[in-house]
């Protein structure tokens, strides 16, 4: 309920947002770091270009799956 402004603070629980965040950020790297890897390890070949080419196609094929 608002009254002049104010928010009851009754009606509203607070969050613990560094909690959400830090949950947030480590499903973010885990997420994220095998595909760093996979570059990391497509740099060290002499046909680099093609893998990561190829690297991006799985990344793309992932996300076409998911929706």
């Amino acid at each position: 309920m608002q009254h002049h402004g104010i928010i009851n603070p009754v009606c509203h629980p607070r969050v613990d947002t560094s909690a959400a965040h830090a949950a947030a950020k480590d499903e973010y790297n885990n997420l994220r770091l095998p595909v760093i890897d996979l570059v990391t390890s497509a740099l060290q070949h002499e046909n680099y270009v093609d893998q990561l080419k190829e690297v991006f196609r799985m990344k793309r094929r992932l996300q076409i799956m998911k929706t």
